[in-house]
């Protein structure tokens, strides 16, 4: 908990925008990073792991809301919250894949899940949704709640994808967006609701990307960090 408070009394301030709204300036931080990551996690380099993890530690800080910034009074999203943490974890996991992947057989492939594993993605979807809204609204969550427990179900799907290269994870994320849009602006999160919409169309190109890839090249991951950071197949990318 120490370091959620270094990192709020850090990034504590905000801009103001025409109408008097405002947008905290870890959020518009924190989506700036969780943007180099997509790139990275598109282009299939190890970098974009922990890059998200840092973007992920500032949102979290966001969305914590009252419990951490009282002074700014914006609700709790406890799935984008709870999401925030297993995006760190999962993130931990492909890098761990993805450097093992780069150790092992030097490449790492886009490829498509299984016919079982795409059912298993749409059923824990739905199920899981389900599942976490009435914990979701028994925690005192944003409603409407189901929107916030189904972007939760959804991103620890699609970086689970990620991680294990199969290149569906972009339409997870597209159908996360769907949702997680409206849910965002209707909060107050201006920052993190318009690079959604922006996500939107990114995850578009990176499925497009990833779909070549599999018929094309075969490209190496990267593994060189850059010097001043959801990105497999069995042994892939989020």
């Amino acid at each position: 908990m120490d370091v959620l408070r270094w990192i709020v009394d850090a990034f504590n301030s905000q801009w103001v925008l025409p109408g008097g709204q405002s947008l905290l300036v870890r959020e518009v931080v924190g989506n700036v990073f969780g943007l180099a990551s997509a790139l990275g996690g598109m282009r299939r380099r190890v970098w974009a792991w922990p890059v998200g993890i840092v973007g992920n530690l500032l949102l979290l800080t966001v969305f914590l809301g009252s419990i951490l910034s009282p002074e700014h009074s914006l609700p709790n999203l406890l799935g984008q919250a709870g999401r925030q943490v297993m995006f760190i974890a999962v993130a931990i996991y492909g890098w761990i894949r993805w450097r093992q992947a780069v150790s092992g057989a030097g490449r790492v492939t886009p490829r498509w899940a299984s016919g079982r594993a795409r059912i298993g993605l749409v059923l824990v979807l739905i199920v899981g949704t389900v599942a976490l809204t009435p914990l979701f609204r028994l925690l005192g969550s944003y409603e409407p709640v189901w929107a916030d427990a189904w972007t939760f179900v959804g991103s620890l799907l699609a970086t689970y994808g990620m991680a294990k290269g199969w290149t569906e994870f972009w339409l997870i994320w597209i159908a996360v967006d769907v949702v997680g849009v409206p849910l965002l602006f209707s909060a107050g999160y201006y920052a993190t609701g318009f690079m959604y919409v922006f996500y939107g169309v990114f995850t578009a190109v990176g499925f497009v990307v990833w779909w070549r890839a599999q018929a094309g090249a075969k490209p190496q991951i990267e593994t060189v960090m850059p010097d001043p950071r959801i990105g497999g197949g069995d042994e892939n990318r989020e």
